[in-house]
């Protein structure tokens, strides 16, 4: 339970608990649950981080919660704000490692993408993310205070809503690779008592791992988006290496199984088009015959280079040709505007600070590292 403020710091990080747990902890301290409500209120709905505010708590139990309790954010090492509004904060998680978490403001909704863990076991050729490799998950509490600080930052009393009205887990790392941290996290997000952000509003991206996409459907009601990037497993193989343990048919399956347990609507299939190598008519036929009749939608992302990449961007032309192709035969699919690309905070470009720990490729100890959290 422990995620202390610093090194010789014992108190336990609040951010991190669900309403449960947050309970359960008032109770081994000897008080009434109801009390872990009225914190996580302050914390998540009113974004108190300082317990002597907490006005409707006791005097003497603030006093104890100050000495074994912290509300604790990781620094911030910088604050990047790009030409169309999208914003970026990168994060000091310690032990020369960093986070990065995008906001990304719209007319009627503003998103914020987080990272779940620093780096990415799962070397998707043409992420930035993954080719830095892997260090480690993120806690609950890390997850979570990307939100709190988001949240916190961007606070307008005048504005007519609320600044982050949609939650991502498309930053860096592979959220279902840290399914004991992430999880927590998802029940934080939608209680009453933290962010009350509805099922559709909170969206979990995964590049496949097939056993916990059945898991979470069972455990969270959120959105569901699959990097997918490929039409046939020969190519997926290069672009996704995890497709050679959770290969495209029982991927999908999965995915069907996911909308026909939680009542979802439709599945995202987030697919980055790539000059010469997945976006030709025949990729987008293919693709199209996968997607047919199935609660399915394709979110089609031009490809944001970074350095060191192998990989072009595809012609606008090309990008619409895809496009065109999939909606004639029946697909619901959109072109995702790429946004802060001039900061390096478009989809793919996020990096951070990562000393990796893994530099061997999709193996028995690659699969462990993915597993470990389970």
């Amino acid at each position: 339970m422990h995620q202390p403020g610093t090194v010789n710091d014992t108190r336990d990080n609040l951010l991190g608990l669900s309403r449960p747990a947050l309970e359960a902890w008032f109770c081994e301290m000897g008080e009434k649950p109801f009390h872990g409500r009225q914190v996580m209120r302050w914390i998540h709905e009113r974004g108190v981080a300082d317990f002597d505010a907490m006005t409707d708590i006791s005097k003497s139990l603030r006093e104890r919660l100050r000495s074994r309790a912290t509300i604790d954010v990781p620094p911030v090492l910088s604050d990047r704000t790009a030409s169309d509004g999208t914003r970026k904060w990168l994060f000091d998680i310690g032990g020369g490692q960093a986070i990065e978490t995008v906001y990304i403001p719209e007319p009627k909704r503003g998103t914020l993408c987080i990272s779940s863990q620093v780096g990415c076991a799962l070397d998707c050729s043409f992420c930035a993310t993954g080719a830095q490799g892997f260090n480690r998950n993120l806690s609950t509490a890390e997850i979570i205070a990307q939100v709190f600080h988001a949240v916190r930052t961007l606070h307008d009393p005048q504005a007519p809503r609320r600044a982050v009205t949609n939650v991502v887990f498309m930053g860096m790392g592979e959220p279902l690779a840290n399914y004991r941290e992430v999880l927590p996290a998802l029940s934080i997000l939608q209680d009453d008592f933290g962010y009350a952000l509805s099922r559709r509003r909170v969206t979990v991206s995964t590049s496949g791992l097939v056993p916990q996409i059945d898991k979470l459907a069972g455990d969270a009601n959120v959105a569901l988006a699959v990097s997918l990037h490929a039409p046939d497993d020969a190519l997926r193989n290069e672009l996704v290496p995890i497709n050679n343990r959770h290969p495209i048919e029982p991927l999908l399956d999965a995915c069907w199984r996911y909308a026909d347990e939680t009542g979802a609507q439709s599945i995202t299939f987030e697919y980055t088009l790539l000059e010469g190598v997945n976006d030709s008519p025949g990729h987008a036929t293919r693709l199209a015959t996968l997607m047919l009749n199935r609660p399915a939608k394709v979110n089609l992302i031009p490809f944001n280079p970074f350095p060191g990449t192998r990989y072009r961007r595809s012609s606008d032309d090309t990008i619409r040709r895809f496009h065109d192709t999939l909606h004639k035969r029946g697909v619901r699919t959109m072109v995702r505007r790429t946004r802060g690309s001039d900061i390096d905070a478009a989809c793919g470009q996020l990096a951070g600070q990562v000393a990796d720990r893994t530099r061997v490729r999709l193996g028995s100890r690659q699969f462990a590292l993915v597993q470990e959290a389970l």
